[in-house]
């Protein structure tokens, strides 16, 4: 289990994390989700030993984060640490030997990663000549070669296709079920949506919010988002407020939040009078609960 409790750390006169608390349990993907600057970077470095935390404790199965701790934690970097001219085989053997293993368990350490990201058949393959989704399972694979316990993954399906991404998907769900804590940072919302147990969402440095998907949605006071299209929104609007809905903007369009679950025909007589060019049901969604916190002074 990871347990981070108090994790504050500045910049000179900016304070990057105030207070950072989150806990991640074992067999369980933790998404750590915020916007660029809100820490996520930070909090990794810290995680890895690679910066210094300014207060704060950070426990990986009840040991404090240290030098003697970094065996227990595999990271793969949104950049890819692949060198274009070598094999799979030999990627993951030069990175083995960084971790002191001999030829024997080198060799053991390979195949099992290759197993594992789905590239065995690959082994003797030129990284370069790799797909990108074979690229980003390879830069994972790298992050296991010394079979860590906690595995640090940054943004792990950026610029992939959708096939790419639901491979890589379904290798997180095999890494969890193998037993590993996976912490998970991702812009991608479905992404989280998809594949964590647990969620936190960081903004300027502090968890606003942690808990199950289920959980969060206590944030929004509603069973279910209602969007329209209509040459009126603010008549809209008023009628929306007046049937007790209340209304959103998500980018430039409009919503409505109700507390139980509406059908079309009682949708379109709700505002009856007002031009209505489309009309959309939603359940409440991980994009809905991040808005509303990001938004939320």
């Amino acid at each position: 289990m990871l347990k981070i409790e108090g994790l504050c750390k500045s910049y000179g006169s900016v304070q990057v994390l105030r207070n950072l608390n989150l806990t991640a349990y074992p067999e369980q993907v933790y998404g750590l989700l915020g916007p660029n600057g809100a820490g996520k970077t930070t909090t990794i470095n810290i995680l890895c030993n690679l910066l210094q935390r300014d207060r704060g404790t950070i426990e990986f199965n009840q040991q404090p984060i240290s030098e003697k701790t970094k065996p227990l934690i595999g990271i793969a970097p949104q950049q890819n640490l692949l060198y274009q001219t070598l094999t799979c085989q030999e990627t993951l053997d030069f990175y083995a030997q960084l971790y002191g293993f001999n030829r024997k368990q080198r060799q053991q350490q390979i195949q099992w990663c290759l197993e594992a990201v789905n590239l065995r058949d690959r082994a003797n393959s030129i990284v370069s000549t790799l797909s990108g989704g074979m690229q980003r399972r390879l830069n994972i694979a790298v992050a296991l070669v010394h079979q860590p316990q906690l595995v640090i993954l940054d943004e792990p399906t950026t610029g992939l296709d959708i096939e790419a991404r639901y491979d890589v998907w379904q290798l997180i769900n095999q890494l969890r079920q193998q037993g590993m804590t996976i912490l998970l940072t991702t812009h991608l919302l479905e992404e989280a949506e998809r594949l964590c147990q647990r969620i936190g969402i960081l903004k300027a440095g502090a968890i606003v919010a942690e808990g199950t998907l289920d959980a969060l949605k206590q944030f929004i006071p509603a069973q279910e988002i209602i969007r329209i299209e209509t040459s009126q929104p603010e008549q809209a609007i008023q009628r929306g407020k007046e049937l007790g809905y209340t209304p959103r903007y998500y980018g430039n369009d409009l919503a409505f939040w109700v507390s139980k679950p509406q059908n079309f025909q009682t949708i379109v007589q709700a505002f009856d009078g007002i031009p209505l060019d489309s009309v959309s049901r939603q359940a409440v969604s991980l994009e809905h609960i991040y808005l509303e916190l990001m938004q939320k002074k």
